[in-house]
C-alpha cells in the first residue's frame, strides 16, 4: 500500500510508526501543519528538532515544549519530514486539511537517515535517492565540521579537496577538478565573484551563516549549464523568505578557533510583519591573525570579513515574490616567499554586492510551480603589493534572469519541468594587467524529465547553450594571437537509472555530457597576476571543454549502517589548464600559458558509517581520483616530456578519514584520523608530497535553555602538531599546514 493511500487514516499511521497522534486537539492556525515532538521512551518534549515539508522551504524548529508550526501552501497532503540529532528521522504524509494536532514521537538512533537534496533535481529528495552523489551539511553536523572557509568546511567529506594559497584563499576540489569546473551557487543562484580565475581568489562564500550546505558531485549541467563539470556546491541560506513565521525564528552562532586566533560569528532572524510580510536580517563578523604552523607562523595571512544581508517577500496561498540584497567584504592576505612574488606578500580586498528578485508562483494547471529569479552582481577584487600600490584588479558586472517550470505526473513522466536563463556580464581589469576589458553574454534552454516505474526510476535531460564573449578592442598583432570576439554553443544531456533492489540497497547509474566555456581570463589574459605570482598567457582560439562522465554506485540505508560505493569516470576534450613554461616575464614572474588538452580524470569514492552497538558508531571516508592527460598522438612525445607520464598537475592524492564516535542524546565524543597517501604524479614543474596521518578530537553537548536547543562543539585538530603538507597547496615549499589547533563554536536555532 502507498503512503498516499494511507493518507486518509493518517491517525492510525502515525500511531503505529511513530506514536500516537491527537485526534482532538484542533491546530491553532489554520493553514498550518501543527504538533509536538517527543521522546519515545521518556515522552519527554524535544526542543530543536527539525521540522521540514518536502517540495518547499517551509520549515520549523520545535520550542522547549516540543510544539512545532509549519505553514503550509494550500489544504492539500504534503510530506512531512522530521529530524533531531541522535534520532531516527521519520518522514510521514499528512492531510493539512484535517486540522490535527500531530503527536510525533523519535526514537533514539546514533545514525541518522540521508538528508533532503534539493539542488541539481526538480524534487527534493532524501540523498540516497538522487541520481548523483550527493553530501549534505545541516544542523549540527554542519557546526561540527563549520571551518573559516567554505572549502575546508567540505573537505572531510568523499571526493572533495582543498587547494590554497594560505587560509583566506582556500577553493574546494570536487575530483581532482577546481576553479571554473566547480559551479558556487548561493540559494541556487550563481555567485557572481572571480574566485575561479585564480588560485589566489577567494569564494564570496561565508560559510557560517548557513542554514544548509549541499554538494553534488560530478557533472550536473541540465539545470545549472557551464562550469558544472565537476561537480556543484549551493549555500542555502533562503534569503529571500517563502513562509511566515509566529514568532522570531533565526539562528545565532559563535566560532573561535587557536591557529590563527580566529573569533566570530553570525546572527540571522526572520519575523512576521504580517500575515504576508516576513523580514529576514543577517550579520556575519569574522576576523583571524597569521596561521600558526609546526615550524613556524605563515606571515600575511589574517582575515577580515564582514557580511550584511536583508531579505522580504509577500507571502500568499499562490505563491510568493520578495526580494534581497547582500553586501560582502573580506580582506585577506596571501603569503610571501614564492617566486617572484614580494618578500612582505599581498592583501587581497574583495567586495560583492548582490540584489536578488525572486518569486514561485503556483498556477493549478498544466504546472504545479513556476519560479522566476533575477538578479544583479557586482564585484571587485584588489590586489595590494607594500605599502599601498594597487597590482592588480578584477572589476565585474552580472545581471541575469532564470524562469524554471515544474510539473508532476503528467503523460509518462512522473515529475519533470523546462526552463531558460540568461545572463550579460562585464568584466574589467586594472594595475598590471594588459588584459582587455570585455563582456560575456549566454543564453539556455533545458529540460529534465523523470519516469517512475517503481522499483526503477529514469531521468533524462537535455540542455541546449550559446555563448558569446567579447573583448572590447580586437588586436590582430597581439603577443599572445588574434584577440577577436568568439562565439560557443554546446549541447548538453544526461541520463540516469536508480533501482531499489531491496528496502535498503540501492543502485544505478548515470551518464552526462557537460561542457564549459574557455573563461575570460583564459581567453584574454596578459599580464602580472600579482597574488598569484604569476604572468598569465591567455589563448583566444581556446575551444569549448566537452566531458562525458559516467557513474555508477551502490547504496545501503539502514538503521544502524549507512554505506555508498561510487566508481566515476570523466572525460573532458580540451581541458584547459596553465602550463608553466619554465620562463620568466620581465619582470621576474614565472609564466603561465593557458593551454588545451584531451584529459580523463578516474576514480571511487566511498563511505560507510555503521552503529556498532548501542551509540558506538564507525566511520570511514575513502576516495581516490587519477588524472592524465589524454594527447593526441603528435603531442604524446611532448606531453610525457613536460609531466609524469601525462600526469594533470595538482591533483589530490588518495586519501581518507577514519573516525570513532559515541553518541548519546544530549552529548558526543568523536576521535578521528585523516590520512592521504604520497602523491608522486606530477604535472610539470610540480613536486612531490609525502603522505601523513593527523589525528583530531572532538566533543560536544546539548542544552534546552529558554526552550531552545543550545549545542557547544569543542574540536582539537592535529593534536600531535603533526608537520605535514597538502600536495594541493601552492605554499608547500615554504610552509607546512596547520599545527595542533583548538577550535569552539557555539550554536542556537531560535
Amino acid at each position: 500500500m502507498s503512503m498516499r493511500s494511507l493518507a486518509g487514516s493518517i491517525p492510525a499511521v502515525l500511531a503505529m510508526a511513530f506514536g500516537p497522534v491527537s485526534s482532538s486537539a484542533q491546530v491553532e492556525h489554520e493553514g498550518e501543519i501543527e504538533g509536538v515532538v517527543r521522546d519515545a521512551d521518556s515522552s519527554e518534549p524535544l526542543a530543536g528538532a527539525l521540522v521540514s515539508v518536502d517540495g518547499t522551504a517551509r520549515m520549523a524548529i520545535t520550542h522547549g515544549d516540543g510544539t512545532f508550526h509549519v505553514p503550509v501552501p494550500g489544504l492539500g497532503i504534503f510530506t512531512v519530514r522530521v529530524e533531531r540529532l541522535g534520532y531516527r528521522t521519520v518522514s510521514l504524509e499528512v492531510d493539512a486539511s484535517r486540522a490535527e494536532v500531530l503527536q510525533v514521537a523519535l526514537e533514539a538512533n546514533p545514525i541518522a537517515l540521508p538528508a533532503v537534496v534539493a539542488t541539481g533535481s526538480l524534487v527534493a529528495r532524501a540523498a540516497n535517492e538522487t541520481l548523483r552523489p550527493t553530501t549534505v551539511f545541516a544542523g549540527e553536523d554542519l557546526q561540527r565540521r563549520l571551518a573559516g572557509s567554505l572549502a575546508e568546511t567540505l573537505a572531510s567529506e568523499p571526493g572533495l579537496a582543498v587547494t590554497s594559497m594560505g587560509p583566506g584563499s582556500a577553493q574546494p576540489v570536487i575530483r581532482g577538478l577546481s576553479g571554473d569546473r566547480i559551479l558556487m551557487l548561493e540559494d541556487g543562484e550563481r555567485v557572481g565573484d572571480q574566485f575561479a580565475s585564480g588560485p589566489d581568489h577567494a569564494t564570496a562564500l561565508d560559510p557560517s551563516s548557513a542554514r544548509r550546505i549541499e554538494v553534488i558531485r560530478g557533472p550536473g549541467a541540465i539545470l545549472y549549464g557551464s562550469n558544472a563539470l565537476g561537480g556543484v556546491i549551493n549555500v542555502v541560506r533562503d534569503d529571500v523568505p517563502s513562509s511566515v513565521p509566529h514568532h522570531f525564528t533565526g539562528a545565532f552562532t559563535l566560532q573561535g578557533q587557536s591557529a590563527s586566533n580566529a573569533a566570530g560569528g553570525s546572527l540571522n532572524a526572520t519575523y512576521g510583519l504580517t500575515d504576508h510580510i516576513p523580514v529576514r536580517l543577517e550579520v556575519t563578523r569574522r576576523t583571524g591573525g597569521d596561521l600558526k604552523t609546526p615550524v613556524g607562523t605563515l606571515k600575511n595571512t589574517s582575515t577580515d570579513l564582514l557580511e550584511l544581508s536583508g531579505g522580504t517577500s509577500w507571502v500568499d496561498d499562490w505563491g510568493h515574490v520578495g526580494a534581497t540584497f547582500r553586501y560582502y567584504d573580506n580582506d585577506y592576505g596571501i603569503p610571501g616567499g614564492f617566486v617572484g612574488g614580494h618578500e612582505a606578500g599581498v592583501r587581497v580586498e574583495m567586495e560583492r554586492t548582490a540584489t536578488r528578485l525572486r518569486s514561485l508562483f503556483r498556477p493549478e494547471r498544466a504546472f504545479e510551480t513556476i519560479e522566476i529569479d533575477a538578479g544583479h552582481t557586482w564585484y571587485e577584487h584588489r590586489e595590494i603589493e607594500p605599502p599601498n600600490i594597487l597590482g592588480t584588479l578584477f572589476d565585474r558586472q552580472t545581471i541575469s534572469g532564470e524562469i524554471l517550470a515544474r510539473h508532476a505526473s503528467w503523460g509518462p513522466f512522473s515529475s519533470g519541468g523546462v526552463g531558460s536563463r540568461a545572463s550579460w556580464e562585464s568584466f574589467g581589469f586594472g594595475g598590471g594587467l594588459y588584459t582587455p576589458n570585455s563582456t560575456h553574454t549566454s543564453f539556455a534552454v533545458f529540460g529534465l524529465e523523470e519516469v517512475d516505474l517503481e522499483p526503477v526510476r529514469l531521468e533524462a535531460g537535455l540542455r541546449y547553450d550559446w555563448a558569446r564573449a567579447r573583448p572590447h578592442r580586437e588586436d590582430t598583432s597581439s603577443d599572445i594571437g588574434h584577440i577577436r570576439t568568439r562565439s560557443f554553443a554546446a549541447a548538453s544531456g544526461s541520463v540516469g537509472a536508480l533501482a531499489r533492489v531491496t528496502s535498503s540497497l540501492t543502485v544505478g547509474a548515470s551518464l552526462a555530457r557537460a561542457f564549459r566555456t574557455p573563461s575570460i581570463n583564459e581567453l584574454y589574459s596578459e599580464g602580472p597576476h600579482l597574488a598569484a605570482y604569476a604572468f598569465e598567457v591567455g589563448n583566444p582560439s581556446l575551444d569549448t571543454e566537452l566531458g562525458t562522465g559516467i557513474d555508477l554506485f551502490a547504496r545501503v540505508t539502514g538503521n544502524r549502517l549507512n554505506a555508498e560505493m561510487t566508481l566515476f569516470r570523466n572525460a573532458i576534450s580540451g581541458y584547459v589548464f596553465p602550463l608553466e613554461t619554465g620562463e620568466l616575464s620581465r619582470v621576474r614572474l614565472p609564466i603561465f600559458q593557458f593551454h588545451g588538452e584531451d584529459a580523463v580524470l578516474a576514480g571511487f569514492e566511498s563511505a560507510i558509517e555503521w552503529a556498532v552497538v548501542g551509540d558506538l558508531t564507525v566511520e570511514a571516508v575513502a576516495s581516490y581520483v587519477r588524472g592524465r592527460i589524454a594527447a593526441t598522438e603528435e603531442h604524446q612525445h611532448d606531453v610525457r616530456e613536460r609531466s609524469t607520464l601525462g600526469a594533470l598537475p595538482l591533483i589530490p592524492p588518495l586519501q581518507g578519514r577514519f573516525a570513532v564516535g559515541y553518541a548519546p542524546r544530549d552529548w558526543f565524543v568523536e576521535a578521528e584520523t585523516r590520512v592521504a597517501a604520497r602523491q608522486d604524479r606530477t604535472g610539470p614543474f610540480e613536486s612531490a608530497t609525502d603522505g601523513y596521518a593527523v589525528f583530531d578530537l572532538s566533543a560536544g553537548i546539548r542544552i534546552t535553555v529558554g526552550g531552545r536547543l543550545n549545542v557547544i562543539t569543542v574540536r582539537g585538530e592535529n593534536l600531535g602538531n603533526t608537520e605535514y603538507r597538502n600536495h594541493l597547496s601552492r605554499v608547500k615549499e615554504i610552509m607546512p599546514e596547520a599545527g595542533r589547533s583548538i577550535s569552539v563554536a557555539y550554536r542556537v536555532v531560535f
